[in-house]
């Protein structure tokens, strides 16, 4: 059996616990943001910009352009698709601290770009999935709804984050020790989630990961490349370029999954990709801060 028809085991109870685990990530990352961040992008208008065109302008249209170039399996480039129009991870705010990156520009990004996916995530998956004609097929196949996309975004990632950034409004002090234990808590809970997904699809990962494995690895690199390129040639400081090839580079994989599995029934070569994805951006992630760690000039913060 093919990539392309392989549907992955995954029962309604497993997708309620994927519901719940990715609206308390979001909630978590909600609880890093306040309004001071979204009113930040008016004192940093240029790097803001520069980082939101780089992760929902040239990134699917990069991605398009290595769909067209690699010729995937058609759910793989829908998958590569789907990743690529979701919004920035929510350890990109750590990588970037870790980069001894612009971490209050990174923060802006992510509270910006989480909100902003409610929208731009159905529309650039749309977009170009149907300019390319094995994807626009599959799309057609699955009779995707872009309207029930957009309200499943919409409460799964729009409702925990206002909660979030009330329950921080109110409760500072509080929100800022539950925060710090949630982050490396939902690295577990999504690593987690991705072994009991394909806990039952054992056969199916092993016969083809192969597929994805490099396929991610360039994906990957080009999402960082593209952020690093589009901060360097606007002339942004080290600090800046870091934070934006981070947060391009750092896709949140784990609601890609969800959407995988509530409007592509597990489609194979998608659910590999997004799962894949959400554990080799962590270690280039790691990779690239760590580097970076080293790598300060007399302009950037310490």
């Amino acid at each position: 059996m093919g990539i392309d028809e392989i549907h992955l085991n995954f029962n309604q109870n497993n997708l309620w616990v994927l519901n719940l685990c990715l609206a308390f990530i979001m909630f978590g990352v909600a609880l890093d943001l306040k309004v001071e961040d979204f009113k930040r992008i008016a004192l940093s208008p240029k790097a803001s910009f520069i980082g939101l065109a780089s992760q929902f302008i040239l990134l699917p249209f990069v991605t398009y352009l290595l769909v067209l170039i690699i010729q995937p399996q058609p759910s793989i480039a829908l998958g590569m698709m789907l990743v690529a129009a979701c919004p920035g991870g929510n350890i990109s705010n750590f990588l970037t601290h870790l980069s001894k990156g612009n971490t209050a520009l990174s923060v802006t990004l992510t509270a910006i770009g989480t909100v902003l996916a409610i929208v731009m995530t159905p529309f650039n998956l749309g977009l170009w999935a149907s300019m390319y004609e094995p994807t626009s097929r599959l799309l057609k196949e699955v009779q995707l709804d872009p309207i029930d996309l957009f309200q499943s975004i919409l409460l799964l990632a729009g409702l925990p984050l206002t909660i979030g950034m009330i329950f921080t409004h109110y409760y500072p002090d509080i929100a800022a020790k539950v925060s710090k234990a949630i982050k490396p808590l939902s690295i577990i809970i999504f690593v987690g989630f991705i072994i009991i997904a394909f806990a039952n699809n054992v056969d199916h990962f092993i016969s083809h990961i192969h597929m994805v494995v490099i396929i991610v690895f360039i994906h990957n690199a080009a999402a960082l490349l593209t952020g690093y390129l589009s901060a360097k040639s606007f002339g942004l400081s080290l600090a800046d370029q870091k934070s934006i090839t981070i947060e391009t580079g750092i896709q949140n994989s784990g609601l890609g999954l969800f959407l995988i599995f509530s409007f592509f029934n597990g489609l194979g070569g998608m659910a590999f990709v997004a799962a894949w994805w959400g554990i080799w951006h962590i270690i280039s992630g790691l990779i690239i801060a760590t580097y970076w760690s080293g790598k300060v000039t007399s302009s950037q913060p310490a």
